[in-house]
């Protein structure tokens, strides 16, 4: 009797464990499309974010809810030596954490009803309003990221819930170019005198006014010297922008921190004669563009900050350099306006590839191409990257797309592909990624195909019933 029962409970069990590995593979199975969209892709704070979950299963299939959470998350990553061993330290900030119910049931609740989600096509919409205080720019660094993203649950129960991840971009902080700290001219000055033994052999002498202190990336920056050479070679006025990031990480009983430096741009100016006095107006020169970089990050976020400053020096024919001037400055998200004129046109584009922001794009954005055989070979040094974040800067008359970037120092292409990323998890606990990359034809093809299905249905599934059950 005692063995007749065992191997009756042992045959309840392997039903029951059949029962729930075909409720994951049928749930799994019969989800055939899944999307995220957006209403656009760049955000400031204070806006309303208006997107939809697209939803596609060809089965009625036990869905308990879905979930979409807005998260803004800052993450830090350093490796040090401490008595000899390597260890890496991480810390993690959210600045944003919000979640809605598309539909179904909210964790919280207890009951053991499942909802069923009848086959067909479904649109889920969500609005997300974003705060008014100031939100760290989107970012992707080596040692520092700043990703906005929405996250998108699908709860199955008895299975392993299928997940959909959007990136989007945040332009912030809110810095005005008009407000008036920044309107106020900087100027200073500096001199030097070389002797030999006791005889003087001869002067220089600088003199610098910036403008102002804030630009948006796009603008012109106004520099204007005067320039006293009474020395026996002849001068060049340097001028560089230098961009500082400080990355923290708040763990142990001090912390770590790491400072990156590098040089944004470098001008150098006509020579100045021995013997002669000059001077110099950026305007009247070769323009000063501020390039586009990551705007100023400072008492915004704990993890990292950023910020830039512009050094100009003297230099000689052998390239010493010296009478060394350092001015703040801002690199802002408001451009300047003109009194009486319409604001400045402001378009998007992606971080310079030699400053922090632009140099590294995670391995898990890399989007390789496989060579099938057929057809021309494709170029190893072309790459889709999934996401990468863009700023502003003014609008200028070129005509290009704001999705390409070219790297001048390697000559590697990269083009960015719109895209959603989808995280399922498998019955063995593996998980998988699968992509919808917009500027792929066949894929674009099925986006068309779900919106007609979508029209056609008008809420209401292929039989006429209701788009949730």
């Amino acid at each position: 009797m005692a063995e007749e029962k065992k191997e009756t409970m042992i045959s309840t069990l392997l039903e029951k464990h059949y029962f729930q590995v075909e409720e994951q593979k049928s749930g799994m199975d019969y989800i055939s499309s899944f999307d995220i969209r957006l209403n656009k892709d760049v955000y400031y704070a204070g806006e309303t974010i208006s997107g939809s979950v697209l939803l596609e299963n060809t089965e009625n299939i036990k869905i308990r809810g879905i979930r979409v959470l807005l998260r803004g998350k800052v993450h830090a990553t350093l490796k040090v030596v401490k008595s000899g061993e390597r260890r890496t330290l991480k810390d993690d900030q959210y600045v944003l954490d919000e979640k809605q119910l598309l539909w179904g049931k909210d964790k919280s609740d207890e009951s053991d009803s499942v909802p069923i989600l009848a086959r067909g096509v479904h649109q889920f919409s969500f609005n997300f309003d974003l705060p008014q205080s100031s939100l760290p720019c989107s970012l992707e660094s080596r040692h520092c990221t700043i990703r906005y993203y929405f996250k998108v649950i699908i709860d199955i129960p008895y299975a392993s819930s299928p997940q959909g991840i959007k990136y989007f971009t945040i332009i912030g902080p809110h810095i005005d170019s008009m407000e008036e700290k920044y309107l106020s001219p900087l100027s200073a000055q500096d001199r030097k005198v070389n002797c030999c033994w006791c005889c003087q052999r001869g002067a220089l002498a600088l003199r610098i006014i910036l403008e102002r202190t804030a630009y948006v990336c796009g603008e012109n920056i106004r520099v204007r010297a005067q320039i006293e050479n009474r020395q026996s070679t002849a001068q060049s006025l340097v001028i560089r922008l230098v961009q500082h990031v400080e990355v923290f990480v708040e763990k142990g009983l001090l912390g770590e921190n790491k400072m990156m430096s590098c040089v944004v741009f470098e001008h150098k100016s006509p020579a100045i004669a021995a013997n002669s006095q000059g001077k110099y107006d950026s305007t009247l020169e070769q323009p000063i563009r501020l390039p586009v970089v990551p705007p100023t990050l400072v008492g915004v976020c704990r993890l990292i900050q950023i910020y830039y400053a512009l050094r100009v020096c003297m230099e000689d024919e052998k390239g010493n350099e010296c009478l060394h001037i350092d001015f703040p400055l801002t690199v802002a998200t408001i451009p300047y306006r003109i009194p009486n004129a319409p604001p400045p046109p402001v378009d998007y584009d992606f971080c310079s590839n030699h400053v922090e922001g632009g140099k590294y794009v995670s391995p898990e954005f890399r989007l390789g191409q496989v060579y099938d055989g057929e057809g021309e070979e494709i170029n190893k040094e072309e790459e889709i990257v999934l996401y990468r974040p863009v700023y502003v800067k003014l609008a200028d008359r070129r005509i290009g797309s704001p999705h390409v970037s070219k790297d001048f120092r390697s000559g590697s292409f990269t083009r960015i592909a719109d895209s959603s990323l989808a995280l399922v998890t498998e019955p063995n606990g593996s998980r998988r990624r699968s992509i919808l990359v917009a500027s792929n034809p066949c894929l674009a093809m099925r986006d068309e195909s779900m919106d007609e299905k979508l029209m056609m249905t008008n809420g209401c599934n292929s039989e006429g019933d209701p788009l949730v059950a």
